[in-house]
């Protein structure tokens, strides 16, 4: 996925100030494309990662992976997971707190 170079190019409009509509990138042309081809990559790569944990651990029961490897692999998995769940509770409350706007 594209999210470093994303991040790069961001950092250096935000640095330049100006935005990327101002230096003739609209945001569709930008890497990635939407906000929900960004949060659908995001997803498959979280499941990924999570996968990855899964098959090292099913791996070192089976005798086949050196214990670092999974040690690392299942952090890593755990932090996403850990990560997913913290933007879940994010949007949870945003919704709420739009429910709860008068109208």
């Amino acid at each position: 996925m594209a999210i470093p170079a994303l991040a790069a190019a961001a950092y250096r409009a935000a640095a330049q100030n100006i935005t990327p509509t101002a230096a003739g990138v609209a945001p569709a042309e930008l890497p990635g494309g939407s906000f929900s081809d960004f949060l659908s990559g995001a997803v498959k790569d979280s499941i990924n990662t999570i996968r990855t944990g899964e098959q090292a651990a099913t791996a070192q029961v089976q005798g086949k992976a050196n214990i670092v490897d999974v040690v690392n692999q299942v952090n890593a998995a755990e932090l996403t997971l850990d990560t997913v769940v913290a933007v879940r509770d994010k949007v949870v409350a945003a919704y709420q707190s739009i429910m709860n706007m008068p109208i």
